[in-house]
């Protein structure tokens, strides 16, 4: 039985691969496969030998798709890992408060993080602030979720450079699917000595990710956005960037240490081969029927509740916002009640990121775009993937009158 009392649905519809995309077949295939290879990659035996054949393989075929060179791709145990690193390993060294450092600490103490961050981000960077004696300054976004070039500039101006260890943004974000400038961020940044961090998890595969056009220092993803295993990651780390690790124990990875997961690796090589093209490019096609889907849902949404709002960016303007994401806030629904009414119906779908699952709590997110409590309290967020069929998106506009319907005679908590 359902928790609503009922049968669960025979069908279901799965509109939430922002929070995991399905494996599909292949990728489990060869996953499977590599996980079978007996051999650590670091012995120097023939079964080592053969995991690190296969290790290494793996990695530049993960290192094409992402624009890097086969060194600056640190493989991590998740996107979380991989923006931990980052930010902590990237503010020490440019602190000189790391392991073995026996230079005094420098005047770079200022973390500049814009609103709206993930929640790795977010934490990671608070705790920076509270154990490690930075100083966080949050960055605005504006009422679309976007970090605005000027933004960054002025803070940089009043702050001084001499003074910024690292910035850090998304790439796009996770929950109003913004795409930001992510050239022209980090431009401003590099062009005054400043490293930055991009978090590119949610971009990964939706749109082009290419480290060595985007000026970033380092840039953060994850293979379960794109149908690869949980728990396997990446940080790529430029060759004149320098990060402290987190970890010690066997310095396998330059920044890591840990005994590598060949098949995790080999998956994640697996799941960017079907979504990118050889250029490292998201599938056109793909792409397209993806924004297709996209559309017609919002459309769809719209005719069901003309006073919907959509939030984000104009999924009108080419490149500006994510081709699986639709995000919309319901007036008068609270949007936890909304998740639990098309689950009931066999539609599952989100309020935001699935890393506060089980969190009351209003998207933060949307609070700092601007958006009053009691807007924000309406939030849905449907993602698209690459399985997604037109099937599903009937059912979920099947499936919304009757929950917006009963949300709303729930009313607000």
């Amino acid at each position: 039985m359902h928790p609503s009392g009922g049968a669960q649905p025979d069908v279901r519809s799965y509109l939430d691969h922002a929070a995991t995309s399905p494996m599909p077949d292949d990728v489990f295939d060869a996953y499977a496969d590599a996980l079978r290879v007996v051999g650590n990659p670091a012995s120097t035996h023939g079964h080592g030998q053969r995991a690190s054949e296969l290790l290494e393989a793996a990695r530049d075929r993960i290192a094409g798709a992402l624009g890097c060179d086969h060194a600056e791709l640190i493989l991590t145990g998740g996107g979380t890992e991989s923006i931990n690193l980052a930010l902590k390993g990237m503010y020490w060294a440019r602190r000189g408060t790391g392991a073995g450092s026996a230079a005094p600490a420098s005047a770079r103490n200022v973390i500049l993080v814009a609103e709206g961050e993930h929640h790795a981000t977010v934490e990671a960077s608070e705790w920076l602030r509270d154990a490690q004696g930075a100083r966080l300054r949050w960055l605005p976004i504006d009422g679309e979720g976007r970090l605005r070039p000027e933004t960054l500039a002025a803070a940089i101006a009043e702050e001084g450079a001499e003074r910024i260890a690292l910035v850090s943004f998304l790439w796009a974000n996770n929950e109003v699917g913004t795409v930001q400038p992510v050239a022209e961020l980090c431009g401003i940044a590099s062009a005054v000595g400043i490293p930055a961090h991009v978090d590119a998890v949610s971009a990964l595969g939706q749109v082009p990710v290419n480290f060595a056009g985007s000026g970033a220092a380092a840039i953060s993803v994850s293979a379960h956005k794109i149908g690869g295993p949980v728990g396997v990651g990446a940080l790529v780390l430029g060759r004149r960037t320098v990060a402290d690790p987190l970890l010690h124990g066997g310095t396998q990875q330059r920044a890591r240490s840990g005994t590598q997961d060949v098949a995790g690796a080999v998956a994640f090589a697996a799941a960017l081969d079907r979504v990118l093209d050889p250029a490292g490019r998201p599938e056109a096609d793909q792409a397209e029927r993806l924004t297709r889907l996209r559309d017609r849902l919002i459309a769809g949404v719209r005719r069901i509740d003309p006073g919907a709002v959509l939030r984000g960016a104009d999924p009108g303007s080419p490149g500006s916002r994510l081709p699986g994401n639709a995000h919309f806030t319901f007036p008068g629904c609270q949007g936890d009640s909304l998740v639990f009414l098309l689950d009931a119906a066999g539609v599952s779908v989100s309020v935001g990121s699935a890393c506060q699952a089980g969190v009351a709590e209003i998207s933060h997110v949307l609070l700092a775009m601007g958006l009053p409590e009691q807007q924000a309290a309406g939030a849905l967020r449907f993602t698209l993937g690459p399985e997604t069929r037109d099937e599903e998106v009937d059912a979920l506009l099947d499936a919304l009158p009757h929950a917006l319907e009963r949300a709303r005679a729930a009313g607000l908590a």
